[in-house]
């Protein structure tokens, strides 16, 4: 199968999930009090890997938003496999669950079947993070096909403080034709 990413500098994909926490997040609209949005897509509740991420995430919270930068995460698993793996994350930022293979795909993140029925019921997405702006453009696009590499959470902070800074004028990145 052809894996295409999405690019830096497009529209990002507005696409609905069900919430954790019930209704629906739609991915790439950032909530009242934000203007830009983070999706981080998550493998689910097999991923120990993922658990510590969106911890470290829940702990850092409150710095993205005082870029007023709206944090979410979303995985294709089940609403059942999702709140075992939340309860351990606790998060204080809206979780969606039940990505579809063909919301994988329009992501363009990488998909893996799973490799027993014990790791996951479905297949799954490897890690992702999209950081849309107020355009609801990709500003920034992190797409993994395995659980090891990930953005650093501490850097893409002051990254994003560099780049939301109006006096440094920072473009997107990575858009030359």
């Amino acid at each position: 199968m052809k894996h295409t990413a999405l690019a830096a500098g497009q529209a990002f994909p507005q696409l609905s999930v069900k919430s954790v926490e019930g209704g629906e997040l739609t991915l790439g609209t950032p909530g009242p009090d934000f203007d830009w949005q983070i999706i981080v897509v998550y493998r689910g509740a097999h991923c120990l890997l993922c658990t510590r991420y969106l911890k470290q995430l829940n702990g850092m919270l409150s710095e993205f938003h005082q870029l007023k930068i709206e944090v979410l995460a979303v995985s294709a698993d089940t609403l059942e496999r999702a709140q075992r793996q939340l309860a351990d994350v606790q998060p204080k930022f809206p979780v969606g669950y039940g990505l579809s293979i063909t919301q994988m795909q329009e992501l363009g993140v990488y998909i893996s079947a799973p490799r027993s029925p014990q790791e996951a019921p479905a297949p799954f997405s490897e890690p992702a993070l999209f950081v849309v702006n107020d355009k609801q453009e990709l500003q920034l696009v992190d797409i993994s096909n395995a659980p090891f590499t990930r953005p650093d959470l501490t850097a893409l902070i002051g990254g994003l403080g560099f780049i939301r800074s109006p006096e440094n004028n920072y473009p997107i990145r990575g858009t030359f034709k």
